[in-house]
């Protein structure tokens, strides 16, 4: 990591109302986005100096950008350079703002009379707006964004890269909403910007994401907010009301910390009826890595030991650390049936397929007795992730790697089909 000293500042490359943009000389691909102290509300029309904004802003679009990265989310964020500055790749930027809405309220109710404030979308609702202060940035449907063909860092923007930048926005927007849950906050509504990587060609979340960015209302209770909108909905700005509006930014910048403490995830024991399914087992334990999941590995044969098995069962039942048991058996698999019949804490099957008998194997592991409830998965990669799938209910960081991957995925399918299309062209 470069220190701050080591940073070359070259010339300014944007500025906004509340941020600057400068390129890094001896970084290349690299700027530096510097916060400013200024906060606005309609489109300028209000704006005043807040003392101590710039760090708070900086601090808040770090750790959120932080979140979103180790979920496994593409951004432009690099790492926080100082107080009041991070580093980011950088990004042609795409002048349009996506508005991710889970209650109506806002600008929303203005352009859709009749709507109830706080109705609910389930789905979310996406709306685009084109970045346009001398406008008020006019809402824009996407077949106005497809036929303005934007073209940035070599990259035309088209029917893939809005497909992929409307559902990088409901991700983003339902991991924010999943982590601020845990603090009792209802996420409202939230607004993003995407860039083109100058470097990569692709498409990445960039600028910033603040209290400037969203409604956050603890508890759902409006008259709660921690946003800006608080700053927006003053009739006088005095020292006392701008002091107040500091302390809600100080306070949302205070909770992401604690979006960002590990959790208790829980722990996957995998039992293996031999160590000639070790390879199997380690193929488990690297998937649960990935999710941020402990695993442990213990050998047992619930045929040929079946109290050892048992005493090993209730050695993980009593710590109170949440517990998913994979068993690993082929042939005959006696050892799922048997802690899954002996415990309450969920068992997956995933037995090791072999040429020989493998289908026929496959049986004693989908055939269990009644009043058993073990599952049976074959792949040792699904496994891991159906065990992550359980902890997520609980726990927001290993939900937040799940639907990234779920994210991931796509994309990557989407931009295969780009590809493939344009190679048959």
């Amino acid at each position: 990591m470069a220190a701050a000293s080591e940073i070359k500042l070259g010339q300014k490359l944007n500025e906004g109302k509340t941020k600057q943009i400068f390129e890094i000389v001896n970084e290349t691909g690299h700027v530096l986005v510097q916060s400013k102290d200024q906060i606005t509300a309609g489109n300028a029309a209000r704006k005043d100096q807040l003392d101590g904004k710039a760090a708070i802003a900086n601090k808040t679009s770090s750790s959120v950008f932080n979140l979103l990265q180790k979920a496994g989310i593409k951004t432009a964020f690099l790492r926080q350079h100082s107080d009041t500055a991070f580093i980011a790749a950088h990004c042609e930027m795409i002048p349009i703002e996506w508005v991710c809405r889970r209650l109506a309220t806002g600008s929303f109710l203005k352009r859709n009379p009749g709507v109830k404030e706080g109705y609910r979308f389930s789905p979310v609702k996406i709306e685009m707006f084109l970045k346009d202060d001398a406008n008020n940035d006019p809402q824009w449907s996407e077949e106005q964004l497809l036929e303005a063909q934007f073209s940035l860092a070599g990259l035309t923007i088209d029917r893939c890269e809005v497909d992929i930048m409307n559902h990088t926005t409901v991700t983003i927007f339902e991991i924010l909403e999943k982590a601020w849950a845990t603090q009792n906050c209802t996420l409202v509504d939230m607004k993003i910007e995407f860039g083109v990587n100058v470097t990569s060609k692709e498409i990445v979340i960039a600028d910033v994401i603040d209290n400037d960015s969203w409604r956050l209302w603890p508890a759902g209770d409006r008259s709660q907010q921690k946003d800006k909108q608080v700053y927006r909905d003053l009739k006088v700005v005095t020292p006392e009301a701008m002091q107040m509006v500091k302390q809600n930014f100080e306070w949302v910048s205070d909770r992401l910390e604690l979006l960002m403490e590990p959790q208790v995830s829980g722990r996957v024991v995998v039992l293996m009826g031999s160590t000639s399914d070790l390879a199997h087992c380690e193929k488990i334990r690297k998937a649960c890595g990935a999710y941020g999941i402990q695993s442990i590995l213990r050998v047992t044969s619930a045929h040929k030991g079946p109290e050892e098995t048992l005493r090993i069962k209730a050695e993980y039942e009593g710590d109170a650390v949440p517990t998913v048991f994979v068993a690993v058996a082929g042939r005959s698999n006696g050892l799922g049936p048997v802690v899954s019949g002996n415990s309450a804490y969920p068992v997956i099957n995933c037995p090791p397929i072999t040429p020989d008998w493998g289908v026929q194997d496959v049986w004693s592991s989908l055939r269990m007795p009644s009043g058993l409830g073990c599952s049976t998965v074959l792949s040792p990669d699904a496994a891991a992730q159906f065990a992550a799938q359980i902890f997520g209910l609980s726990n927001h960081l290993v939900w937040s790697k799940l639907r990234a991957s779920m994210l991931n995925i796509w994309v990557s399918l989407k931009l295969a089909d780009k590809k493939l299309k344009a190679c048959s062209v």
